[in-house]
């Protein structure tokens, strides 16, 4: 959380448009990533954020000013900037790319929020990103960003608490073997507010105005599905697994 000077707090909140969390992935016939011609929606993991900033509203009340979304993306993107909008989000930036381009990499997309926040002229206090994305699974932009703005940071949030008096965030943070996907069960958009947001602003830029360069650093040479597992067997005893495994070329060590 960034220290200023006024008491309203701004909120921004990055999203992401990605293959739909229910989707079979395969991959395209040219080895290059997967297919892409499927349903999408927005990554989980960032519906998870802006529900957090919204009920960050709903206990702050009058305290937080504005609840902004920002999307990096080709013109389909629009859709998830409008699902955010109905969730609760007042205005929404939509950084737009070619169809045909490829994704942008965590640290484009740190770069490119970085020029967007320097840019917002009542400033952004407080940045809540999902934990990663389910399509790349990198969970790397957070933590680059928060390195490009030298701001302090706090990752795997299961719980936020924000002090705008004391201009401070207390953050719980999850532990290994405990999993808090749901910890913010994100609401459904009514009817009235997906009228609603149909109305509400939002901002097209792309990355030339920002000033930044989104070609990727890495080159994917190829991808390939998994090999299928094998079924296994059943054995009768002890003996008859022992000598299996002994067939296989598996043999124990005495202590």
């Amino acid at each position: 959380m960034r220290p200023s000077a006024v008491r309203l707090l701004n909120i921004l909140v990055p999203i992401k448009r990605a293959v739909d969390y229910a989707v079979k992935i395969r991959v395209n016939p040219e080895q290059t990533g997967i297919d892409l011609n499927v349903k999408h929606s927005m990554n989980p993991f960032d519906e998870i954020a802006v529900e957090e900033a919204v009920r960050i509203r709903e206990r702050l009340k009058d305290a937080v000013k504005s609840i902004k979304v920002v999307t990096i993306g080709p013109p389909k993107s629009a859709e998830t900037l409008r699902t955010a909008l109905a969730m609760g989000a007042d205005s929404a930036i939509h950084v737009e790319i070619p169809e045909s381009a490829p994704a942008p990499e965590p640290l484009g997309v740190a770069q490119t929020l970085k020029a967007l926040i320097e840019r917002q002229k009542e400033g952004v206090d407080v940045v809540i990103l999902g934990k990663q994305a389910i399509d790349d699974d990198a969970g790397q932009t957070g933590q680059m960003l928060a390195g490009l703005l030298g701001w302090s940071q706090a990752t795997f949030a299961s719980k936020v608490e924000v002090d705008p008096e004391q201009k401070a965030a207390n953050i719980t943070r999850e532990i290994d073997g405990v999993n808090f996907l749901l910890f913010q069960e994100p609401r459904y958009a009514s009817l009235p507010n997906i009228m609603k947001a149909k109305k509400k602003l939002v901002e097209k830029l792309t990355a030339v105005e920002l000033g930044v360069d989104l070609t990727p650093r890495l080159e994917t040479i190829q991808v390939t599905e998994p090999p299928k597992r094998v079924g296994g067997g059943k054995v009768a005893n002890v003996d008859e697994l022992l000598a299996k495994l002994k067939e296989a070329g598996i043999t124990g060590k005495r202590a």
